[in-house]
């Protein structure tokens, strides 16, 4: 998630309105959240109540938490509701005024305008929640803040947020922040796009050259997270901020492609996608709305068991008894807006 420009700090009760909900009034603090900006609201575990069941969290409609981990939310618990755009991500983090407090978070989305508040929550579209960790986990440090994150993508959603404390923790002030992501679609023009034909050949690797610094941004990039397309999801939309250049080629019928970028510096951050469709389609990033299929590779987050990965990035592609147009596309993370590279197309 990119960081925002504005921070926000609202004081509970003087600068946010909070509602009643289902479950014999319960109250439910409401949040504005704010496209591109992160808002802040203040609070205290004392102000919240107790869930003496929790059985909705390990629902198999819900899966928020294991029965295994429900020590982790046996605190009060103080709920607040926010909205969630088409083509946005929300990042909601929770800050213990204390560093040795144990809190816990989670979040679950609903539809649109639909109020249901736990315990009476027997479905949801998701739900996720952060505690302390039982152990450590590989590549990955915790402190006392917990994190949850939401993605939308053709539809609005409402977010319900409960922050809670562990083994029965009733008070602790906190400060909650929502921040929310909006990306750059309809903010700016977009420029026409560096587009060149690349020939294929099945049983050879043809190479290619080139320079991100002859590309342009692609300002929307809601159609990689689109479930027609689902080439790669907007929490990870940072690694494609910086430059695209594309290319076209085509993949014969029972064939396979592997494509790979090679960065000339091996400290330029560059990801790659690639998508086909119908010989002919003439769908073109960002007014791509589905195609065949669409794979991505991006600088990992954290390492990945087994594996390692090195500047380079790749994506393999498939066709069975038709051939299909293959559209590529180079792309520098945020900042990365040059560099020189080598693109390779093999086919076998």
């Amino acid at each position: 998630m990119k960081p925002f420009s504005v921070f926000f700090l609202l004081i509970c009760a003087a600068s946010f309105l909070h509602s009643h909900d289902s479950s014999a009034g319960t109250k439910v603090w409401l949040i504005e959240s704010r496209p591109n900006k992160t808002v802040a609201v203040k609070g205290d575990l004392s102000t919240g109540f107790e869930i003496n069941d929790l059985s909705w969290a390990w629902n198999s409609s819900v899966a928020c938490f294991p029965a295994t981990q429900q020590k982790k939310f046996t605190g009060k618990h103080v709920l607040y509701k926010t909205n969630i755009p088409p083509h946005a991500e929300m990042t909601v983090t929770v800050v213990p005024d204390d560093k040795g407090a144990n809190f816990s978070l989670y979040g679950y989305q609903v539809g649109a305008g639909k109020s249901v508040v736990v315990p009476d929550l027997t479905t949801c579209i998701t739900c996720e929640a952060d505690h302390k960790w039982d152990y450590p986990k590989v590549g990955k440090k915790q402190d006392h803040t917990r994190t949850i994150e939401f993605n939308a993508i053709t539809e609005s959603y409402t977010i319900y947020i409960g922050v809670t404390g562990a083994d029965g923790l009733k008070s602790g002030g906190y400060t909650l922040k929502v921040s929310l992501n909006t990306g750059d679609a309809g903010t700016g023009e977009q420029k026409p796009l560096k587009i060149y034909g690349a020939k294929a050949q099945k049983g050879k690797i043809i190479s290619y050259s080139g320079d991100l610094k002859d590309g342009v941004p692609v300002n929307d990039l809601s159609w990689a997270s689109k479930s027609s397309v689902a080439c790669f999801p907007g929490t990870q939309n940072e690694k494609f901020r910086g430059n695209h250049i594309i290319y076209v080629t085509e993949l014969p019928a029972q064939s396979k492609m592997t494509i790979t970028v090679i960065p000339q510096n091996v400290n330029d951050n560059m990801s790659i996608y690639a998508y086909t469709t119908a010989v002919g389609n003439k769908a073109m990033v960002p007014d791509l709305n589905s195609c065949v299929e669409c794979e991505a590779e991006h600088k990992w987050d954290y390492p990945k068991r087994g594996k390692t990965q090195d500047h380079t990035r790749s994506v393999y592609l498939e066709s069975m008894d038709n051939p299909y147009r293959v559209v590529i596309g180079v792309a520098g993370a945020k900042g990365v807006f040059s560099g020189k590279f080598i693109l390779k197309i093999a086919v076998e």
